[in-house]
C-alpha cells in the first residue's frame, strides 16, 4: 500500500486493485500548492468523502467527471452530488458498510457538521459527518476520523475494526487540537501508525504537528509526519 498525502485531510492510497482518492481539497488548497493536480489524480478509481464542507468535497465533482471514478458519501451528500453530474455513486450512512472490489469502506461517527454555501447563498446540510475505515484484502486497515472532536465511542470503533493506520486531524478550531488528538490515539485506539493531518492551510488552524508530536511521545504508537506530495509505504 502507498499513502500519500495532498494536504488539508486529502490523502491517496494505492492498492493492487484500487486507486482511492479521500476527501480531495487540492484547488485552492495551500498546502498543496506546487503540485501536480493531473498527477496525483492520475488513474483513480474511488473518491471516499467523509462529510460535506467544501474543504473535504473539494474537487470531486471535476475528477470524477474526469476519470470516471466511483464517489462514496453519506446519502444525502450523494445525492448533492448528483445533482452536480456525478453519475457512478455509492451513498451510505453511519454505521454501514459498502463493498469494492478489494476492499470495503465503513461509516463511523464523527463530531462535526456537513453543509455547503451553494450558489442560491444559503447554507445547506449535507448529512451527517462522517470517519471511514477501509478494510482491505491484503493490506492494513486504515482510519480516516474526518473532521472530528474526540468522544468515547471511539473505543467501540476500535473494537469493531482494530485499524492499523490512523489519518488523525489536529488543527484545532473545528477539530480537536493536537494534544486532544493524541490522547484519542493512546486511549481508544492500537494504532501502529498515524498520520496527522488537517493542519497547516488555513491561518486559524495550527500551522503544524508540533503538539501532536510532543503529546504522542512514549507512544508505541509510530507518528509519521509526511509531507505534502511524498508517498509513505506500508
Amino acid at each position: 500500500m502507498n499513502i500519500t498525502w495532498l494536504g488539508h485531510a486529502a490523502f491517496r492510497i494505492e492498492i493492487a486493485k484500487a486507486n482511492i482518492l479521500i476527501d480531495p481539497f487540492l484547488t485552492h488548497n495551500s498546502s498543496f500548492e506546487g503540485q501536480d493536480i493531473k498527477e496525483v489524480t492520475k488513474d483513480i478509481t474511488h473518491i471516499l468523502l467523509t462529510h460535506g464542507h467544501g474543504d473535504h468535497v473539494g474537487d470531486t465533482v471535476d475528477i470524477a467527471r474526469e476519470t470516471g471514478a466511483t464517489v462514496l458519501a453519506n446519502a444525502d451528500l450523494a445525492t448533492w452530488l448528483g445533482t452536480k453530474g456525478v453519475e457512478k455513486l455509492e451513498p451510505g450512512n453511519t454505521g454501514g458498510t459498502i463493498h469494492f472490489d478489494g476492499f470495503t469502506v465503513t461509516f463511523t461517527d464523527a463530531k462535526h457538521s456537513s453543509s455547503q454555501i451553494t450558489e442560491d447563498g444559503v447554507s445547506h446540510a449535507l448529512g451527517n459527518p462522517n470517519g471511514l475505515v477501509l478494510h482491505f484484502d491484503d493490506e492494513p486497515t486504515v482510519y480516516h476520523m474526518g473532521d472530528t472532536d474526540i468522544f468515547s465511542d471511539m473505543a467501540l470503533i476500535n473494537e469493531l475494526h482494530q485499524p492499523e493506520i490512523g489519518f488523525v486531524p489536529i488543527g484545532d478550531r473545528f477539530t480537536m487540537g493536537g494534544a486532544v488528538a493524541a490522547l484519542a490515539c493512546q486511549r481508544f485506539f492500537e494504532f501502529k501508525t498515524v498520520l496527522p493531518c488537517h493542519y497547516g492551510t488555513f491561518p486559524i488552524i495550527d500551522q503544524n504537528a508540533d503538539k501532536f508530536v510532543q503529546a504522542m511521545e512514549g507512544s508505541a504508537t509510530k507518528v509519521e509526519v509526511v509531507k505534502v506530495g511524498h508517498r509513505y509505504s506500508v
